[in-house]
């Protein structure tokens, strides 16, 4: 197995295209829905004066928060899922190439230093196979980390999925108690 210089640095260029790539293709996203979610907000505010400048009495401004307050809370809550689900495709998409680019890497590196121990000296057995050892652990690290990351992320997102959703049940039981509090 003959590895060349040249071979290293395009698999490292084209990983650094492949980032850049995907990391425009997420900004690109972001972009649009924040576009998206600033024309949804100001067709909204200009819907919710009309309809302030309507009240007639404080029972009907009543009406009307509720009636504002839990679509504006179920678009902030719309608007973070989507956030998140944009981040999360990007890691994975992401996290899924350094995986390949590593191995990539790994296997070759691994095929340059075998080739490199098959003629060492007569004698140097005990370097060989520190070097060997040197690198399966460092292999079993990188593996290591690797599935910590993963654990360390689904957890988060469980994490910010459990917030959400509880934000999403106290507000939604909040806003009646306080309208009925602005009332009395």
């Amino acid at each position: 197995m003959s590895i060349k210089p040249e071979e290293f640095a395009k698999s490292g260029f084209n990983f650094a295209l492949f980032f850049a790539n995907t990391a425009f293709d997420g900004i690109e996203r972001l972009a649009v829905l924040n576009l998206a979610a600033t024309r949804s907000a100001f067709e909204a505010y200009v819907s919710n004066l009309n309809a302030l400048l309507g009240v007639k009495d404080v029972q009907s401004l009543v009406e009307l928060h509720k009636g504002i307050a839990a679509p504006s809370i179920e678009k902030s809550v719309e608007y973070s899922r989507n956030v998140i689900a944009i981040a999360t495709d990007a890691k994975e998409k992401i996290a899924k190439e350094v995986e390949v680019h590593v191995a990539d890497t790994s296997a070759k590196v691994s095929g340059l230093v075998e080739k490199a121990l098959a003629s060492a000296p007569a004698g140097s057995e005990v370097a060989v196979a520190a070097v060997k050892s040197a690198i399966k652990s460092a292999n079993d690290a990188i593996d290591g980390l690797n599935k910590v990351a993963k654990q360390a992320a689904e957890v988060a997102e469980a994490s910010v999925s459990a917030a959400t959703e509880a934000t999403i049940k106290a507000t939604t039981a909040a806003a009646p108690k306080a309208a009925a509090k602005k009332a009395a």
